[in-house]
This record gives structure tokens, sequence and C-alpha cells, in this order.
């Protein structure tokens, strides 16, 4: 079953609670469950460099950039014109925990974008990617 407009994943990033068709809770894999590695999540972050970069001095691509993603209202970035309209309309802001609801099945949280979707299914692969890009976070 997909969900649009992101409510799902939203519900999920937020660590609310969902029942089962038994009726009994729920709990969706969290990123507070997993210790992330940086070392590894530059190598599962090697085909996102298709389109995107999180060195400042990089700057964007095909995607915008991610440098210091975390705090940014989604699709808002100066500088890069090619957003989707569901993130040229956005009204949220990239925490690591909804970048990792997220990119457990981005096009069920956004069906609408252009992304060309990389999927990273493997919760502990994710919690490594972003722990990647916290380094980029605060670099200046």
């Amino acid at each position: 079953m997909r969900f649009h407009n992101g409510l799902l994943s939203l519900v999920l990033a937020a660590g609310l609670p969902l029942t089962s068709v038994t009726g009994m809770p729920v709990r969706a894999e969290q990123l507070a469950d997993f210790q992330g590695d940086a070392s590894r999540g530059r190598l599962v972050f090697a085909p996102c460099r298709t389109c995107h970069y999180p060195e400042k001095t990089v700057g964007h691509h095909n995607g915008p950039s991610l440098h210091a993603i975390f705090g940014q209202t989604a699709g808002k970035q100066l500088g890069f014109d090619e957003y989707s309209q569901v993130f040229k309309n956005a009204q949220f802001v990239w925490t690591p925990e909804l970048l990792f609801a997220w990119l457990a099945d981005v096009d069920a949280m956004f069906p609408e974008t252009t992304m060309m979707s990389r999927d990273v299914p493997d919760a502990q692969d994710r919690a490594d990617l972003i722990a990647y890009l916290m380094r980029f976070q605060n670099d200046g």
C-alpha cells in the first residue's frame, strides 16, 4: 500500500505508534536504533554521487548539494532550480530521522519527485549514510 504526500513516512519519522491489522502496536525502524559508521556510509553514498555531493566546495550537480542538509527546508536551496514541484512546494525541514525514513522507499514518500530513486532498503546502510552526511554538517 502506498501513502501519498508522505504521510506514512512522516508518521514513521516522528516515531509515532502504528497498529497492525491485529490491533497490536507496530514499531518501525528508527535511526536511533542504529549506530552509524561514516566510513561505511561513504561507500553507501557512492551511487548518490551521480547527482549529489556533500562537500561544501562542490555545490550543486544534477541534484542539489547535500552540504549541511540537516536543518534546511526541502526544495529551497539557492542556486538549484531543478526541483520537482513536490519539493518546490515543500514546507518541511530535513532531519536525519526524516532522511532515514525517506531513503527506505523514496517513491512511497514523494511519488511525484523527479529524483532518480536509489532506495537504501537496509536500515544499517541508511544509518551509515546519514553518519557520513553528518561529517559535512558543520564544516563551514
